[in-house]
């Protein structure tokens, strides 16, 4: 039984009808393409099926366009979230770093200034760091991070780069306190470096104020001058900066002059110090002279002079001859 085939063929059926319909299509399309190509004939059209078939496309894609621009935001918010914390930590830690960088360069110069200081003394030092400050206005003390097992003493002196601090008053093993020349109960006898007056610096309880109450109204003392230690009592060497006199005035009773003077020690500042070991006593009793020391060269010239004269006597046998030609 023979299979019946509908009217409707298409293109690509068997049959030679359906060949020759290819073949003629095909013909078609490469002559249209060879005229297009060669004088253009078929661009306005192609321009305007492009146009009509552009939004048609954008129609299309644009689910997928929106779905790509969503992902893409969060994606993009997400990273840019990200980045803009990995940013801020960055800039927190190069901060810190900064910060830090700054006090190890500060404490370098205070460093390097204790060690100018220790060389230009030519003084047996010790350094040590403040691990705690009172600054009560009843009490200036500090301590130090060293004690007794590093060879700290009562009365040691206490330096900066700038000047005297304080002394030595209380050691424990490994830690030690000092008392600032600005406590009320401190007094370090001082001298002015210009005139050279001699007067005692007192502790006010005020850590940039020492006051000088009995200073002579006739003593050359000025704004500006300079307290130096005058090394009397022992416990402070002479030389060490002590202060600057800023205000003068005569006091109450008009007998002598009251002179404020301003610390030259850093100290609400220093965070390191030095210990003073040797201390020099300028003003003590002259050193016993020593029994193997001899007599001055002058006086020991003459003795050698005299030793070889002493044979000189020897001439007394000339007159021995007379006395044997008298008989």
């Amino acid at each position: 039984m023979a299979i019946a085939r509908p009217d409707n063929a298409t293109l690509f059926a068997e049959g030679a009808v359906s060949t020759l319909k290819l073949i003629v299509y095909l013909a078609l399309a490469v002559m249209l393409m060879v005229l297009d190509h060669r004088g253009s004939y078929l661009e306005l059209l192609r321009r305007t099926g492009s146009a009509v078939v552009e939004p048609i496309y954008r129609l299309a894609a644009f689910p997928a366009d929106v779905a790509r621009a969503t992902r893409t935001a969060v994606v993009t918010q997400d990273q840019l979230a990200g980045e803009n914390r990995q940013l801020r930590e960055a800039l927190l830690l190069a901060q810190a770093r900064l910060n830090r960088l700054d006090t190890v360069i500060a404490q370098n110069a205070r460093l390097k200034a204790l060690l100018d200081a220790q060389k230009n003394l030519g003084l047996s030092v010790q350094f040590a760091r403040l691990v705690d400050v009172d600054l009560d206005p009843f009490r200036h003390r500090i301590m130090l991070d060293t004690g007794t097992n590093q060879g700290v003493e009562i009365g040691q002196p206490v330096i900066d780069a700038h000047g005297i601090m304080g002394q030595i008053v209380e050691v424990l093993p490994n830690t030690s306190v000092a008392m600032l020349i600005t406590d009320p109960t401190h007094a370090i006898p001082v001298v002015v470096e210009r005139s050279g007056v001699r007067t005692i610096a007192y502790g006010s309880g005020a850590i940039d104020r020492l006051e000088l109450p009995n200073v002579p109204i006739s003593a050359d003392v000025k704004v500006g001058d300079r307290l130096l230690t005058s090394g009397l009592g022992g416990r402070f060497p002479a030389g060490f900066p002590v202060g600057e006199v800023r205000s003068v005035s005569n006091d109450q009773s008009g007998m002598f002059a009251a002179a404020v003077a301003r610390p030259a020690a850093a100290l609400d500042r220093s965070g390191e110090v030095l210990l003073l070991h040797d201390q020099p006593q300028p003003y003590g009793p002259p050193p016993t002279p020593q029994e193997e020391v001899g007599p001055p060269a002058e006086l020991s010239g003459p003795a050698p002079a005299a030793t070889e004269t002493a044979p000189a006597p020897a001439p007394a046998p000339d007159p021995v001859p007379p006395e044997e030609t008298t008989p």
